[in-house]
């Protein structure tokens, strides 16, 4: 039993330090879906859809085009100012200690 768990932990181990290019790019692309899914739920739209599937893509289906309009420029630019915003508030808060917003 003992050697069985010390040889899944070096090949865990090797799994975490693999830096082929393949690896190293799946990894990556991991993390930034990771990110993306913790700012769908960070602006509340999981519990907002009630964590349904359908209706969080129909909204971001509903985000797309709009940015996607005539206006494109417009909208992405004030879509850019709210987040930085709220980043920036979330910030500020925890440097206060109060946890930030959505939390």
């Amino acid at each position: 039993m003992r050697n069985r768990a010390l040889i899944q932990r070096l090949e865990a181990a090797q799994r975490r330090s693999d830096t082929r290019g393949w690896v190293v790019q799946r990894r990556e692309r991991t993390r930034h879906l990771i990110e993306l899914g913790g700012l769908v739920q960070k602006a509340g739209l999981i519990e907002l859809a009630d964590d349904d599937r359908a209706t969080i893509y129909g909204a971001l289906l509903e985000l797309v085009g709009r940015a996607r309009g005539d206006d494109a420029g417009d909208t992405l630019a004030l879509w850019r100012r709210r987040g930085k915003r709220a980043f920036d508030a979330e910030s500020e808060a925890m440097e206060k200690g109060d946890g930030g917003p959505g939390y």
